[in-house]
């Protein structure tokens, strides 16, 4: 297993959080947008770039809210949208059939321990924080 550090993107807004919901082998998730930290990146920058890609917008990086150790340690930060088009992301994950499909989603904090949403525990701590 190949580890690697991540950088994730809470964005909230009208007690709604960004998710990317995913449909791999006929399973339906939900994730938050983030990717792996490139060398030479901050994981701020990384979420920056993530959340550019993957939901089309620019986003200001706050505080992190979440550290967890899984396949290498993920960082979780709290952020605004400050630019660009929710939704209109063209990472490469996006158009890449055999990952599944990618469709990034405004979700209702109090839905959030209703659905399956990875990691569980970021979900619970944004649901207890936010509601």
């Amino acid at each position: 297993m190949n580890l690697r550090d991540r950088g994730s993107a809470v964005l909230i807004e009208n007690n709604k959080v960004a998710l990317i919901k995913r449909i791999k082998k006929g399973a339906a998730y939900y994730v938050f947008p983030g990717g792996g930290i490139e060398k030479g990146e901050t994981p701020e920058e990384a979420t920056k770039r993530e959340a550019y890609e993957e939901l089309g917008i620019d986003m200001e990086v706050k505080e992190c809210i979440a550290e967890i150790e899984y396949n290498g340690k993920q960082f979780f930060y709290l952020g605004d949208i400050v630019g660009g088009n929710f939704g209109t992301g063209q990472g490469e994950e996006l158009s890449d059939e055999r990952k599944g499909t990618y469709i990034p989603v405004w979700v209702e904090i109090h839905e959030l321990l209703s659905i399956e949403v990875k990691p569980k525990e970021v979900a619970e701590k944004i649901y207890f924080l936010f509601k």
